[in-house]
């Protein structure tokens, strides 16, 4: 969900002709805000996207700014654009996933065989499967220097410039800046850029409770929880409307805005829309910047809602 030349959206709209977001935004520029349009050059600056991770997902790192642009320019077929992509992911279920260099004694200690058996039966069992989905990569060894967390729903991991991480198994809400370029170091039949990845990677041993990005709850709005990166193309808010809640409005930010639904089913109304707008498990709404939306919510266990923004 973005306006990424590579996978730009289209816009399910009967009053407007056929066309993508991003066609829209350079139509309507306004609609992502003063701040916003005049930060990121008219471009609406995160790609927001639902994963769902049954086969494990490359052994990756993604580069600064200067290295993007710097790869872009020598190696275009394998670094489509020069921007950077700082990512968060936020579990929906229970997710798995590599992050950043393990503590170098936790390392010793899985290659002197000294782990606790818990751990050295469950390294092994991950080892297995990662093999099962990669037999013969070497990536599959990772496990043993990286560290491997697990998330709780609602739990998030922020992966900045250089840091290495992949994604196991589970489900995710994961939100970028608007950028592929992709850096890869195994469990991947894609292409891997081994000098690369060696001079850029953050090698910083960190345990894995650092890894995990603390969330705050919205001062304003007891619904709402920000998952507020450092760096300032996105900020996700997490919008959990309670049962006891018939009616509920999605304020409006100066900023453009895209909003998923995750459970519940709700009537929308906004002054920006000619009819009311049905919203259920799955339904997208682009918003623009500093338009709120009114939910009228019909179901009885209230609903969920995940909204991609840019609060500069």
């Amino acid at each position: 969900m973005g306006s990424h030349p590579k996978g730009d959206a289209q816009i399910k709209d009967n009053r407007i002709a056929q066309t993508s977001l991003g066609q829209w935004i350079a139509h309507y520029p306004a609609c992502l805000g003063s701040k916003v349009k005049d930060a990121f050059q008219g471009q609406l600056p995160f790609l927001f996207k639902v994963l769902s991770v049954n086969t494990a997902l490359s052994i990756q790192a993604h580069p600064n700014k200067e290295l993007a642009a710097s790869l872009h320019a020598q190696f275009p077929e394998h670094y489509p654009d020069n921007n950077h992509k700082p990512e968060m992911a936020i579990a929906l279920t229970c997710f798995q996933g590599l992050c950043g260099f393990r503590p170098v004694e936790e390392i010793l200690a899985f290659l002197q065989c000294a782990a606790g058996k818990d751990t050295s039966r469950s390294a092994g069992e991950l080892l297995l499967r990662l093999h099962s989905q990669y037999p013969g990569d070497v990536g599959c060894f990772s496990i043993y220097f990286l560290n491997y967390v697990v998330l709780k729903p609602g739990q998030a991991m922020f992966l900045g410039a250089n840091e290495p991480h992949a994604y196991i198994y589970g489900d995710c809400i994961e939100c970028m800046a608007c950028s592929d370029n992709t850096v890869r170091a195994g469990l991947t039949p894609k292409y891997i850029d081994v000098n690369t990845l060696c001079e850029m990677l953050n090698y910083k041993p960190a345990p894995v409770s650092s890894k995990i990005f603390p969330c705050v709850q919205d001062p304003s709005d007891p619904c709402v929880t920000l998952y507020n990166p450092p760096v300032p193309d996105f900020t996700v808010l997490k919008i959990q409307v309670p049962a006891s809640m018939n009616t509920y409005t999605v304020a409006s930010v100066d900023s453009a805005s895209i909003l998923l639904v995750v459970e519940g089913d709700a009537t929308a109304t906004s002054a920006a829309a000619f009819s009311d707008l049905t919203m259920r498990r799955g339904t997208v709404l682009f918003v623009s910047a500093n338009e709120s939306l009114s939910l009228h919510i019909t179901s009885p266990s209230g609903m969920t809602l995940f909204r991609a923004c840019c609060l500069l």
